[in-house]
């Protein structure tokens, strides 16, 4: 890797005694052991100077002159600078001992038999003890790493200079990052920088309960994450007396909390105390950098998160009543301030449904929603609480899930004329689902029991978005569409697919109950005679077959496609030549639409890293075959939104029907859903049928065929 590297001209000038040795290059090394393969050590400056920020390179470069200045006054570095490169926060890298031997890593040798001096290049950072890395250094250490690995042969080590040398803080700040794997490794992802204060937490909390029975160690890199939460949690787990201890904030640990009965200003126990501070450094809220006291720093960030969720902490009752709800908020990632990208109406209706739900009905299944400003999983979960208790379910019995009761209650009581709290939370759920509706909800109508005609409006807008009945009322189909991605399953559709062939007396039938367009897979690419072997794949003739009955034909591709290893850019471009060659082999016309299958719960992060590069791999197999056949998603609706958005994808074929998936909870439909797959169920014995709403001027699929 190309790197510029000052030479010692560019500081040496600076020096006052010995400038003509400082300037010159560095002089070859005597040492016949001087072998850098085994990586680097990393050292920091260390100290303190009041103002001693390094404002520009000038001080810099003074600086690394004060450093050789210091280093040759006793001839303890052999007559140089010590370390063989120094990073600035500017992103200069300056040469010392260059890739000569360095004399800063302490005598003596590593675990592995590696001698500390001579068989690692040692680099030091222009940082203070107060100071702390920005992404400049790292990504300037991480190069330099990089260039040492490929032009000298350095190997895969990274250590702290404080590695089995105890009477040094060095690298300071750093220290999070001096190990491999970390940030500034590149053999491994950039994952940006780490908080001091997260990782002093991730340190302390596994060398205090690494030896609890059940613990499970967080990772070390400063970065806040489920993994840290949950090693909190454990740590507060023993201190409350459970063993052995979980990864997870369950009915125990909160009932252990609520009988322990104190606020942390009233805490005795000094590693609770820690808990709680590192929690709200976790959570994001500035506190006291000495995690051991509950300061006043400690307080106030205690008393911001209770006003984030909604709370006012001045109400004594309330607060002792809401601390075992707000300690699990604590140890989980929900987010309680407004993140970018929120929406300040849903923080507002989030809050609410804190105060109402939580504080004072008290649904004993329902824990504090997120105040982020987004529509989210758990948001949803809460959401449905919520209504369940307005629709007249008993509390014991609240859980969040749209059953029987729920349906039943929303036919009932969610169907007649509302008011109150019910009718403000219909028009909740107007406004989480007008993120893709154009005119958006108007926020003034949530808190009006008025029937304005821009509710109406909009009502009738999202009917017809979602191709139910227009009635401008909030009907069970209505109420059932705004809460789950499948919707009201019993509606008519005129879309399905199956694994099944299509003969002449199943197309008819299709047509008979009502259906115009089934989706057939194109390939299958398990073997016959394989225990997996479904035979889904679609039958020589077949699509005239489906033709001939009546229907058109909605051509999907699914080579397994159930799990993240499944998707990778090279399994897309494949794909879409096999999908490109079966289309033509079945006579599939120039511009049909292919749909390529996520068949799980992909989160963003999967997303992200193999499910967006594996459709980038089908658009360009299929440009490489002269873009005779465009492609659609089947997915949740996230994976469907983002694929098309980020990708390219024509149309989308939302799986609505597994409404639980995190992808379906919280996301309105695409924009641009052809066909929403919204049940599954026994059409004839024996063959299977998902139930499709095909939507009105979407996708036309396949009603002809060609030939070559």
């Amino acid at each position: 890797m190309a790197i510029t590297i000052h030479p010692r001209a560019t500081w040496g000038r600076y020096v006052i005694t010995n400038r003509a040795h400082a300037e010159a290059p560095p002089e070859v090394s005597d040492n016949p052991d001087w072998d850098p393969r085994a990586g680097v050590f990393i050292h920091y400056r260390g100290g303190g100077i009041p103002g001693s920020d390094y404002p520009d390179e000038e001080a810099c470069q003074r600086d690394i002159a004060l450093v050789y200045t210091e280093h040759t006054f006793d001839d303890k570095f052999n007559g140089d600078i010590g370390y063989n490169f120094l990073i600035c926060r500017h992103g200069n890298i300056y040469e010392g001992r260059g890739y000569e031997r360095g004399e800063a890593n302490q005598r003596g040798v590593t675990p592995e038999g590696w001698l500390r001096n001579a068989n690692f290049f040692s680099i030091c950072a222009l940082m203070r003890a107060d100071h702390v890395a920005g992404e400049t250094l790292l990504r300037t250490f991480r190069a330099l790493i990089q260039h040492l690995r490929e032009t000298r042969g350095t190997g895969p080590a990274i250590y702290p200079h404080s590695f089995e040398y105890p009477e040094t803080a060095c690298p300071g700040n750093l220290h999070m990052y001096a190990k491999p794997g970390s940030t500034i490794d590149p053999n491994f992802p950039w994952t940006g920088v780490g908080d001091i204060y997260v990782y002093a937490a991730q340190r302390w909390v596994n060398e205090t309960y690494q030896d609890v029975p059940g613990y499970v160690r967080c990772p070390e890199h400063g970065r806040t994450g489920w993994s840290t939460v949950h090693s909190l949690t454990q740590a507060l787990q023993h201190e409350l007396g459970i063993s052995p201890v979980v990864q997870s904030f369950g009915s125990a640990t909160f009932t252990a909390v609520k009988n322990r009965n104190r606020l942390p200003a009233q805490e005795s126990n000094s590693n609770l105390i820690r808990i709680y501070n590192s929690a709200l450094w976790c959570k994001g809220y500035w506190n006291d950098p000495d995690l051991d006291d509950w300061t006043l720093e400690s307080q106030n960030s205690l008393e911001r998160l209770f006003g984030d969720a909604g709370f006012a902490y001045t109400d004594d009752a309330l607060r002792t009543r809401m601390w075992p709800h707000i300690c699990k908020a604590l140890l989980r990632m929900d987010q309680f301030k407004l993140v970018p990208g929120g929406d300040p109406t849903i923080r507002r209706v989030q809050q609410r449904l804190n105060q109402r739900y939580v504080a004072q009905v008290g649904i004993p299944a329902m824990s504090l929603v997120p105040c982020d400003g987004y529509y989210s999983r758990d948001v949803q979960q809460g959401f449905l609480m919520s209504i369940q208790h307005e629709i007249g379910i008993d509390l014991g019995t609240i859980n969040g899930n749209f059953g029987p009761g729920t349906q039943a209650g929303l036919r009932g009581r969610g169907s007649q004329p509302l008011s109150g709290d019910l009718r403000y939370l219909f028009r909740a759920a107007c406004y989480f689902n007008s993120l893709t509706q154009q005119p958006a909800y108007q926020a003034g109508d949530l808190d009006t029991d008025v029937e304005t005609a821009a509710h109406t409006a909009w009502v009738r807008a999202f009917q017809h978005f979602s191709q139910i009945p227009q009635t401008g009322t909030n009907d069970y189909t209505t109420w059932a569409q705004l809460l789950v991605s499948c919707g009201d399953t019993g509606r008519p559709a005129t879309g399905c697919d199956c694994i099944t062939e299509i003969t002449p007396a199943r197309g008819q039938a299709l047509y008979a109950a009502g259906y115009r367009i089934v989706g057939r897979y194109l390939d299958e690419h398990i073997a016959p005679g394989d225990p997996s072997y479904l035979g889904k794949a679609l039958k020589p003739g077949e699509p005239r077959t489906i033709l001939n009955a009546g229907l058109r034909l909605l051509p999907l591709f699914q080579w397994n496609g159930t799990a993240l290893a499944n998707f990778t850019y090279d399994k897309g471009y494949t794909q879409a030549l096999r999908a490109h060659e079966k289309s033509v082999e079945h006579g599939l016309p120039p511009g049909t639409c292919v749909y390529f299958a996520v068949d799980y719960d992909a989160l963003d992060a999967d997303i992200d890293s193999d499910i967006k590069p594996y459709f980038r791999g089908v658009a360009d197999g299929l440009a490489a075959t002269g873009n005779r056949y465009g492609y659609g998603v089947y997915g949740s609706r996230n994976v469907c939104t983002r694929v098309s958005r980020e990708v390219g994808a024509r149309w989308s074929l939302v799986s609505g029907m597994s409404w639980g998936f995190s992808g379906n909870l919280g996301f309105p439909l695409p924009e641009n859903w052809s066909f929403n797959q919204i049940r599954e169920f026994d059409f004839q014995p024996g063959w299977g049928l998902d139930h499709d709403v095909w939507r009105d001027g979407g996708d036309p699929g396949v009603s002809s065929l060609v030939s070559g």
